[in-house]
């Protein structure tokens, strides 16, 4: 079996979600997390969030890529349960016995992005579609040889929407948004 975990290639998470996920961590596409949300009156980082953040399950931190990787029955029970946790703890879920399934779904899901073999990066961008969150994702994979400017060969692409311009040395001078910087 495969899932995905968070991946960290840079620091630029850090600088352009509001909450980073932790590199390593069980991830999750999240969507579900602005099924209240109208991703119009998202800005800055939560946009940013909304737009191509894949969800760590443990910090409920935002990552810009996922890593397909071997798991385990007890690593996806693992991470069942901390989805679930969360689910109550954050999102209104009444209790465990009614976030589980919630939690089943959304892995089950997330394994079901993972058709390419361990190591493979997953990128997504999501958007809103007639009122719907449409998710679409991205598979990378590192070159079987190196070649000049880009360490990684698409190998899958669905859905080539515009993209949303993100000013990454804007969002670095706002101290606040960084990590132990002086507000």
């Amino acid at each position: 079996m495969k899932l995905l975990r968070t991946i960290r290639l840079d620091p630029s998470d850090t600088v352009v979600f509001p909450r980073a996920a932790e590199p390593g961590e069980w991830a999750v596409p999240g969507g579900f997390v602005f099924l209240d949300v109208d991703p119009a009156t998202l800005s800055g980082k939560e946009r940013v969030a909304f737009r191509s953040g894949f969800l760590g399950i443990a910090t409920l931190g935002w990552s810009t890529l996922a890593q397909i990787v071997d798991a385990s029955e007890p690593d996806r029970v693992a991470a069942v349960e901390c989805l679930a946790q969360q689910l109550v703890a954050r999102f209104d879920a009444p209790d465990l016995a009614a976030a589980r399934p919630a939690a089943e779904e959304e892995l089950a899901f997330t394994a079901s992005l993972t058709d390419h073999g361990p190591g493979t990066l997953i990128a997504m961008q999501r958007s809103l579609v007639d009122g719907e969150i449409r998710e679409t994702f991205r598979t990378l994979r590192p070159r079987d040889r190196p070649g000049p400017f880009s360490p990684f060969t698409f190998l899958e692409v669905e859905g080539e929407d515009e993209g949303e311009t993100v000013d990454i040395a804007a969002l670095a001078k706002d101290k606040s948004n960084v990590p132990g910087a002086p507000s």
